[in-house]
């Protein structure tokens, strides 16, 4: 069927074959199948969804539409993934954590989305970090160390790579068959032997409501299942941001903080802990999540998670000693500026999602694929709900390259923030975990 009829054909409502599915998506990798077409077939899918079946030949055909890992290791191959969140830097721990822990991690990254930060974009804040190694690198790494962040290749799902910069830029992000398919393909494509998700909720999060990150959570777990990578999701609050920074080079610093112990901020660390638990209880390498939790701290307290870190951005082109003093080697922006509300009281309700568009703002982010990254900007110091805010109390610092920049931004955080009134009920960080 011809890429127009097969749009059409979703657009109508209509389930689509396996056979037309994959014809799409090979006009995808091929360059058949036009930008246009890619966008239509896209925003089709968002408001017409697509059944289980669909969504499965989707996933296996872009997993298909490339390289396929196989590992023989002597540890079990496992992996996180998160559907984004504003200053969310949980893989950069995780995955040397899990490492220390005996696990291997080939943590194939994506770039930013919408308002949400990318790991591979906070990799890319390292100098000499090669984030897009070639595979026979990226498999001796995940050997060598246990643990590789790197960003997607042209070698695995490609199909993906297309897909994923043409949501970011139509507002197609949202829909579960295109996450489900763009998250697993990748992940599938990887050999993983066992799978974490994390599905954020909130008004920061791709889906804002509990009922959709589990309706996503479901998608996610049963696609996988059914591919034979058994996968375990946990639905976390997205309501704030997840830690007190958001950019690329101020969250890579933050997790440096993490891993050596200088600050590690009470919901980053329940999160953390809770998606390594199960990657460990997945893999067996902990029978319990307790037991899990034992093994995960002491790997940080005894400083080997933080040496996983440093040996896997050596490994990959990094500064030998960038955990020691990563600021002697991320760029600064120039403009610091310090944002006050316009009275005090306690913080009541944050706009997250307008606080990741602040980012993006700066320049940390794109509104168009091909737009560069400015690793450097962002904001640090990010009053919380439930904190008190005055004169001498900001509700964040702009890191800006110039003072326009800086003032705009400062605008646009203090109307993310409600300060006085009603205050928003606050949540466990972790709200549920759903299985297939």
């Amino acid at each position: 069927m011809l890429p127009q009829e097969i749009i059409r054909a979703k657009r109508d409502g209509k389930a689509l074959s396996a056979d037309d599915i994959a014809s799409f998506v090979h006009g995808m990798v091929s360059g058949a199948v036009s930008e246009g077409q890619v966008a239509a077939f896209a925003m089709a899918v968002y408001f017409k969804g697509m059944t289980t079946d669909e969504a499965v030949a989707l996933t296996t055909t872009m997993r298909d539409s490339g390289a396929v890992l196989h590992w023989d290791l002597p540890g079990p191959v496992l992996d996180k993934h998160s559907t984004g969140g504003v200053g969310d830097t949980v893989s950069l721990m995780l995955a040397p954590m899990v490492a220390a822990c005996g696990g291997y991690v080939p943590m194939i990254s994506g770039r930013g989305l919408g308002h949400t930060g990318g790991t591979y974009d906070k990799m890319e804040s390292i100098p000499g970090y090669v984030a897009a190694p070639t595979m026979a690198k990226f498999r001796s790494v995940t050997a060598k160390v246990g643990c590789a962040i790197i960003g997607q290749t042209a070698d695995l799902a490609p199909a993906d790579k297309r897909l994923y910069g043409v949501r970011d830029v139509t507002a197609t992000v949202e829909s579960v068959p295109l996450i489900t398919a763009s998250i697993l393909s990748k992940k599938l494509a990887a050999g993983l032997q066992g799978l974490t998700m994390d599905v954020k909720t909130g008004n920061g999060a791709f889906m804002p409501t509990l009922a959709k990150s589990r309706e996503l959570a479901a998608s996610i777990t049963t696609v996988a299942t059914g591919a034979g990578l058994p996968t375990v999701a946990l639905i976390t609050d997205m309501d704030r941001p997840l830690t007190s920074a958001a950019g690329n080079a101020l969250e890579m610093a933050y997790a440096i903080d993490y891993l050596t112990g200088v600050r590690r901020e009470p919901r980053i660390h329940e999160v953390t802990l809770a998606l390594c638990s199960e990657m460990l209880v997945l893999g067996r390498l902990a029978k319990t999540a307790k037991a899990a939790r034992t093994m995960l701290q002491t790997a940080l307290d005894t400083g080997a998670a933080a040496e996983k870190f440093q040996q896997m951005v050596t490994a990959l082109g990094g500064p030998k000693k960038f955990v020691e003093n990563p600021w002697a080697h991320m760029e600064r922006a120039g403009v610091r500026l310090s944002v006050f509300a316009d009275h005090s009281g306690p913080v009541t309700r944050i706009d997250t999602r307008a606080v990741g568009m602040v980012v993006v703002a700066l320049g940390g982010g794109r509104t168009r694929p091909q737009d560069p990254v400015d690793h450097a900007v962002g904001l640090t110091d990010l009053a919380d709900v439930g904190s008190v805010v005055d004169a001498h109390t900001p509700l964040g610092v702009v890191h800006a390259r110039t003072d326009q920049q800086a003032v705009q931004a400062a605008a646009l955080l203090r109307a993310a923030y409600r300060v006085g009134g009603k205050p928003t009920p606050t949540t466990d960080p972790v709200l549920d975990r759903i299985t297939a």
